[in-house]
Order: structure tokens, then sequence, then C-alpha cells
């Protein structure tokens, strides 16, 4: 059973004149994950919000990394089951579905 612990996501636009850094930061805690998204836009002061979803949202949560790894184990079996979807987290931090 396998479980994402932490994870960072990092963006960079070079966007002239004011580059643009979005980092978004995923631990997970006894009561599920918080996640804390940074936005730097140029000289700017960053951006920052967090939030939390609980365990019981998160169930059967599948991250970049464990998709990765997922679609690896997908193609060495050379089978694919019927409707599979999880819970998955979306670029902006947001709770979405993954659909293979």
């Amino acid at each position: 059973q396998l479980e994402t612990l932490e994870q960072e996501e990092q963006e960079c636009l070079e966007l002239k004149p004011h580059p643009t850094e979005k980092t978004i930061h995923f631990v997970t805690h006894e009561h599920g994950m918080t996640v804390t998204k940074t936005l730097q836009q140029g000289e700017a002061e960053p951006q920052c919000l967090g939030f939390s979803y609980g365990r019981a949202r998160l169930r059967g949560l599948l991250l970049e990394g464990a998709s990765l790894l997922l679609l690896r184990v997908l193609a060495r079996r050379q089978t694919m089951p019927p409707d599979l979807v999880f819970p998955a987290i979306d670029s902006e931090g947001d709770l979405c579905t993954c659909s293979y």
C-alpha cells in the first residue's frame, strides 16, 4: 500500500516584465492533507493560500508520482481495468477525478 507523504510542484513562467513562479506543497498528516499554494509575480510580495482536506475525501487519492507508477504497472501488465477512476488534485490544488 503506497501513500504520498509529501509532494511539491513548481511552475515557472518567464513572462516579461514580471516572471511568475507558482509552488504547490502537499503534506499528509494524521487527519488528511494540507495544501499550501504560493504565487510570486515579479518583485511583488508572494501570495500564499493554505487549506486542508480530510482523510475521508482523500481515500484512494492519486497524486502525480503515484499516477506515473500506476501507468507503468498497467503498461507492464498490458491490461486496463474498466472504469478506472481515482480522486486526484489538479494543478491548482483542488480535488478532481482522474480517469484512465
